[in-house]
């Protein structure tokens, strides 16, 4: 009951933030604005969707040798591509995760590793997303006049940025109940892996570079998404206000962020000045491109093994 009651409260909450946001949208306008170009900027935008998932595959990779589950590409793409699915199915941000640590349990990890290697992962990604903003920040100043604006944006960042460095010092203590208390062992261990991954001379550097690229990668998506319907919006603008927005979609408040990404996406084009409702009319046409690679992945997994083997024993998916 608590989690049909909780799943309905998120769905609520999409609707009502869709709703709010969407009164600022001339929705035969914006359809108005589409030509054939549009729908070549919406085709590479999806291209580059798929190319962030396997940049993203590539860390969880790193991460989950590090976690002593090695996956294969072919294995860890799929995963990825499936978890796009569930990400835009089921009510959270983050629900992907959850089918994604499923699946390398049921492959042979067992649940406490595959588990690791998804919160380490999830975990590395807020930490560079942090970054990202915190280096941006001068930019941003410039950008965002209005002080609410300016104060909500350094809140947040701070906020996960302090979470995240918080982990990692967590991670480097070295107090023998840290390890052995039911709370705080897996919390610790996360943190012990996040730590030896980071800082490792091999596996860091490219952890970092992955890291960032996989934000990065989205900014262009978003910019692809302003290039079809020819926004006002220039790239610079995109590149700083887009990674806040994707920060506090990751809130697992509503279903695949839908209804937080718009009104958030509104309200920080309105603090730099710009339209509203165009930041409207992007946040719609990126979460559209989410949800058709969503749909792909969503034949991928009725075509999978995994889903044939869904009710068995444990299962080795064959390559």
């Amino acid at each position: 009951m608590r989690r049909i009651l909780l799943s309905t409260a998120k769905i609520l909450i999409s609707a009502a933030l869709l709703y709010l946001a969407l009164r600022k949208v001339d929705l035969s306008e914006l359809f108005s604005r589409f030509t054939v170009s549009s729908l070549v900027w919406i085709g590479v935008a999806i291209a580059v969707a798929f190319l962030q998932i396997f940049v993203g595959v590539l860390r969880w990779r790193e991460i989950s040798a590090a976690c002593g589950a090695p996956l294969e590409l072919g294995r860890a793409m799929r995963y990825n591509v499936i978890g796009s699915f569930f990400n835009q199915t089921l009510p959270s941000a983050i629900g992907g995760d959850a089918v994604r640590l499923w699946l390398v349990a049921r492959a042979g990890a067992g649940w406490r590793t595959a588990t690791y290697s998804i919160f380490v992962d999830r975990a590395i990604g807020l930490i560079a997303l942090a970054i990202l903003i915190v280096a941006s920040l001068p930019w941003s100043y410039t950008l965002i006049t209005d002080p609410h604006g300016r104060s909500a944006l350094l809140l947040v960042d701070l906020l996960a940025l302090a979470g995240g460095i918080g982990f990692l010092i967590f991670g480097a203590l070295k107090w023998r109940w840290l390890k052995t208390w039911w709370a705080t062992h897996h919390i610790h261990a996360c943190a012990v892996i996040a730590n030896r991954v980071i800082f490792s001379r091999t596996r860091g550097p490219v952890i970092a570079i992955l890291s960032i690229l996989v934000h990065v990668l989205a900014v262009f998506i978003a910019w692809c998404v302003v290039q079809s319907i020819a926004a006002p919006v220039r790239f610079s603008d995109v590149f700083l206000l887009v990674p806040p927005v994707m920060l506090i979609t990751m809130m697992p408040i509503s279903i695949a962020g839908w209804g937080v990404r718009e009104a958030t996406m509104s309200l920080a084009f309105g603090f730099a000045g710009l339209a509203a409702n165009e930041g409207v009319n992007i946040s719609l046409l990126f979460g559209a491109v989410y949800f058709i690679v969503g749909a792909v992945g969503g034949l991928v997994w009725i075509l999978s093994a995994e889903k044939a083997a869904q009710g068995s024993a444990p299962i080795g998916v064959p390559e």
